[in-house]
């Protein structure tokens, strides 16, 4: 996929919306090889998702070893809307807690009470920094049954309408 079609695909009104969700669900190959997909906060940047994790979580080892990831970001209406994105995770390890994951639960219901004591515990607990999982997309895209469809469901489509030509 060119850039500029993942550019295309990710600027569109429904992946935008799709982008600045909370939890996508991060699928990678574990240490055994067997497939993982895990939920996950992230934060769209404009070019790349952010995902902030623990340095002693297992799926960094897995994701050094085998960097491809695919990631999920979908609603629960219907017809659902669903972003596709691949991309090689690049593992950023640092000594602070990113301001990603900082404004990660922005989009919750949240007091300032509340907000300051969630900040207070996630300081406490990773006291010696995070690891910032950065995929940026190589391929990209969009489902949303309206405009756009899965793949085999199009060639459906198109095998009916030969069919009913025939």
């Amino acid at each position: 996929m060119h850039p500029n079609e993942i550019i295309e695909v990710l600027n569109r009104p429904t992946s935008q919306e799709l982008l600045a969700r909370d939890l996508t669900r991060l699928a990678h190959v574990a240490k055994d090889g067997t497939p993982r997909n895990i939920p996950i906060g992230f934060t769209w940047n404009g070019s790349e998702i952010v995902m902030c994790t623990s340095k002693n979580a297992p799926k960094l080892r897995s994701l050094s070893e085998h960097p491809m990831a695919a990631l999920t970001i979908d609603t629960e209406v219907h017809p659902p809307k669903i972003l596709l994105i691949r991309g090689r995770a690049e593992l950023d390890f640092v000594d602070d807690i990113p301001a990603e994951y900082l404004r990660a639960p922005s989009t919750y219901e949240i007091t300032p009470e509340q907000r300051a004591g969630w900040e207070a515990e996630v300081r406490s607990l990773y006291h010696d920094g995070m690891v910032r999982i950065v995929v940026t997309p190589t391929w990209a895209k969009l489902i949303d049954f309206e405009t756009t469809l899965p793949s085999a469901v199009e060639e459906l489509i198109r095998q009916r309408a030969e069919r009913q030509r025939g």
